[in-house]
């Protein structure tokens, strides 16, 4: 792990460097207003927090964690729906830190798990969580609405 890493919490003025960092996590240009958008009501929000990884002060890396309480846990239950790492510094332990970082956040919020979704063509990414402890315990099904309806 490089020795100049930090992880820190996010904020307002980190919108352009996470837009980037999203837009390469979904191979998209997404739009930048409607992002803006979703940010900035994000980043206000109690539940979620979003944290950058830096090495000699250059962003190389994000997380989010949304916790929120479910019923059918009883408890608080976070959850992981933004995670990329800078293919430049991959294999650089920075996604184990990051991963570390979110965790160690998570369980004192006072969280019972800790859960993340990735798609099923991101084979990588399933074994780096795989890893780091998580296990394939669910499906996810998804219903895409259209648009013009």
């Amino acid at each position: 792990m490089a020795s100049n890493l930090i992880i820190r919490k996010a904020d307002k003025a980190d919108e352009v460097v996470i837009y980037q960092m999203i837009c390469g996590l979904e191979d998209v240009i997404l739009d930048r207003l409607a992002f803006n958008h979703v940010f900035l009501q994000n980043i206000k929000a109690t539940n979620i927090t979003y944290f950058i990884a830096e090495i000699s002060n250059i962003p190389v890396g994000v997380v989010s964690c949304h916790i929120q309480p479910l019923l059918h846990h009883a408890a608080l239950v976070s959850e992981i729906q933004e995670m990329y790492v800078d293919p430049a510094y991959r294999s650089q332990s920075v996604g184990k830190a990051l991963m570390e970082h979110v965790v160690s956040f998570a369980k004192s919020e006072g969280a019972v798990q800790i859960e993340v979704t990735s798609r099923n063509t991101r084979e990588d990414a399933h074994r780096f969580y795989q890893r780091e402890g998580f296990a394939k315990s669910h499906v996810k099904l998804v219903r895409y609405f259209d648009q013009n309806e």
